[in-house]
């Protein structure tokens, strides 16, 4: 057997141009076969499906009909989010520019643990995130895996800064990574404030400041994860500082409104905080994984510098390059900022804002055709692109029945949240080409499959 060819070098491109027109192919058949927004028959048709196309994981002789057949088979069995009747989570269609950007990152295959494996590829960074950082009035930024990486960060530079006792605040609406990333950190157990109106209130907040004692990071959230609600910041960031506590605030979902003109409002006081958890992979339309850490103190940073000789030395930083390890808890990372760089030089500001406010306004738009319908309940007027609803008069058996049902058939893919004490269907409408016909469609489909 001869050599296989390599991805990059001077023959990487001819070596990849007609893998790439096999795997084109195979995603075009696999979404054919698919025919809908995921693959029908539930789990176990589909790990029956994935197993036969796989066979022998380690053959004793390689299959040159491996790249063509695996790949029909993922596509043929994926939720496809660029599908308008997949809506279920933040998982969002990615742009056809940026993935094509994640497949230049790929090929060249840089890591991010030192400037010798990656020149260009860090001074991107360095540039993008500060003006991502800027953009919502903080000092800089780190690159993360997500939403979940950041807040653990977050939490890090607080115990870092603070102690080892610094304490967590949030309400319970607050995504589960941050109690999550106090465990996994050794710190107190978190205060957890109730949240019957699925957003922290600040007046419990204050009264629990009021009370505590001892080093205390406040968490609060712009976007949660069931109903796309944003907390009061303002008087959140009031509130700590007049306690003077720390403040991370968890914009994950809806920090990139920070660049729509016709939603910004809706993230003041996003400046006043010490940390800001952004995700590009949600409404930034990025493949996973994209998702930063900004801080408002740069030095805060210094937290995370490690040595090791073979990647930092001390000479050659004098010298003069750069030292990345301070930038990540992780070593091996890929430059996941080239797909955002692309990305936001592609379409500028504008365009981006244009994308979200699309989509926020079709949110509007499903949740008046929920509220014009007699069979259907909508659970509140969306703040960003999450829409609860549920088939009236239906008990949370039926609700969470219809979800299973258009799951096992391959027909929708619609979320599940509970709020107000009950159990809503969850549709987070992040495509952009999904039109009216659609979101009749989707209507259509979870009151039919409401039981009897």
């Amino acid at each position: 057997m001869s050599t296989p060819p390599l991805a990059s070098g001077p023959h990487g491109p001819d070596a990849l141009r007609p893998l790439l027109e096999t795997v084109l192919g195979a995603l075009a058949t696999g979404t054919a076969a698919r025919g809908g927004p995921l693959p029908a028959g539930g789990p176990d048709a589909v790990a029956a499906r994935v197993t036969d196309a796989l066979g022998d994981v380690l053959p004793e002789h390689g299959d040159p009909d491996a790249l063509r057949a695996l790949v029909h088979a993922l596509a043929a069995g994926a939720a496809d989010p660029a599908d308008p009747l997949c809506a279920a989570h933040l998982h969002c269609p990615p742009l056809a520019v940026a993935t094509a950007a994640d497949l230049a990152v790929s090929a060249l295959n840089p890591s991010l643990d030192s400037w010798d494996q990656a020149p260009a590829a860090s001074a991107l960074e360095a540039r993008v995130t500060g003006a991502l950082a800027a953009r919502i009035g903080l000092a800089d930024a780190v690159v993360t895996t997500g939403g979940t990486e950041a807040n653990q960060l977050a939490l890090l530079l607080a115990r870092e800064a603070h102690g080892a006792h610094v304490r967590l605040v949030c309400s319970a609406a607050a995504h589960h990574s941050l109690p999550r990333a106090a465990w996994l950190l050794g710190l107190p157990d978190p205060v957890v404030l109730p949240a019957p109106s699925g957003t922290l209130d600040p007046a419990a907040l204050d009264a629990a400041l009021t009370e505590l004692t001892g080093p205390l990071l406040v968490a609060a959230t712009a976007g949660t994860t069931d109903a796309g609600l944003i907390d009061p910041l303002p008087e959140i960031a009031a509130r700590c500082a007049a306690h003077r506590v720390r403040l991370h605030i968890d914009a994950a979902y809806g920090g990139a409104l920070a660049l729509s003109d016709r939603h910004r409002a809706l993230l003041t006081g996003l400046d006043a905080a010490h940390t800001v958890a952004l995700d590009l992979h949600k409404l930034g339309w990025q493949p996973v994984a994209t998702g930063f850490l900004a801080v408002a103190d740069a030095t805060e940073l210094d937290a995370l510098h490690q040595r090791a000789d073979y990647l930092n030395a001390g000479d050659d930083t004098e010298a003069g390059l750069p030292d990345l390890l301070g930038r990540s808890t992780r070593t091996t990372r890929r430059p996941d900022i080239l797909k955002a760089a692309v990305t936001l030089r592609t379409l500028g500001r504008t365009g981006l804002a244009d994308l979200i406010d699309q989509v926020l306004t079709l949110a509007q738009d499903f949740a008046d055709r929920i509220e014009a319908h007699p069979g259907l309940e909508l659970y509140d007027r969306p703040t960003l692109a999450t829409v609860l609803f549920r088939p009236a008069h239906a008990g949370d058996d039926a609700v969470a029945a219809v979800r299973r049902t258009l799951l096992h058939e391959g027909r929708a893919v619609l979320g599940r949240a509970h709020a107000d004490g009950r159990l809503w269907l969850k549709a987070t409408l992040l495509n952009p080409h999904t039109g009216p016909d659609d979101l009749a469609h989707l209507l259509k489909l979870a009151e039919g499959n409401t039981p009897a």
